[in-house]
């Protein structure tokens, strides 16, 4: 599904050039549930911006379905991210001045679809999330838990073939932790590819394979053998 060959990221920050990313070799199969760990300033979050087709890479190439998408221009990515991913943030990223039913119809918006079909997709979400009940409530009305639902099911909205979560339990207590995890295993058990950024060992379990960076390189990348989350499994070596 993705293939990453000798991927590079630098900022620069003055005079002084910092490399966030240092030549990443990934690849990642339909139907994988894989948790990315590191410490910060490991390059996680720069990893699933450039997978998300978030930021650019300053060097290497990313296969898309084997299209290098690397020089696309800015208007064709826009259109592989709303049609390809589907994105969920630590801090939700919802709209304040919209209620759950008009977050989650935003993405449809940019999909061309009409506003019943908007309505309709958007409930039908909501509902799968059990948010049915809380439809018309603004972001500051509900709960940080109910929030990442709802952020869920945004990121549901065009049926994204892969999520990417970055640290979505982060602002989260252990119980609702529990409970998106849950949900994120659930639609990985029915087909869809799910990437998690994590600091946390306990949330990384709930992958099937863990890959570590350290200082923008990949040190460890192991397959779960054993995964009974909650519970910890036993690993095999996979790459690099």
């Amino acid at each position: 599904m993705i293939r990453l060959e000798a991927i590079s990221k630098e900022y620069s920050l003055g005079d002084v050039k910092i490399r966030a990313l240092d030549d990443i070799f990934l690849e990642i199969k339909r139907g994988e549930f894989l948790s990315v760990m590191g410490p910060s300033g490991s390059g996680k979050s720069t990893l699933l911006n450039i997978l998300g087709v978030l930021d650019q890479p300053t060097g290497g190439a990313y296969y898309l379905e084997n299209v290098d998408i690397t020089e696309l221009r800015d208007r064709e990515l826009a259109r592989i991210r709303n049609r390809h991913f589907g994105f969920i943030f630590q801090s939700y990223n919802l709209f304040p001045e919209l209620s759950a039913l008009e977050n989650v119809m935003v993405p449809l918006i940019y999909a061309g679809k009409t506003k019943k079909d908007r309505s309709k997709r958007a409930r039908m979400l909501l509902e799968e999330v059990e948010m049915g009940h809380r439809l018309h409530h603004f972001p500051n009305q509900l709960s940080g838990g109910e929030q990442q639902r709802v952020a869920i099911a945004r990121a549901l909205a065009n049926n994204p073939a892969l999520i990417l979560a970055d640290e979505p339990t982060g602002n989260l207590a252990s119980e609702q932790s529990k409970e998106i995890m849950g949900l994120l295993q659930g639609l990985n058990s029915e087909g869809t590819t799910v990437v998690i950024v994590t600091h946390d060992p306990r949330i990384s379990a709930y992958g099937k394979r863990v890959v570590e960076l350290k200082d923008g390189g990949i040190i460890s990348d192991q397959l779960i053998v054993f995964n009974s989350y909650g519970g910890a499994g036993s690993a095999e070596e996979n790459a690099p």
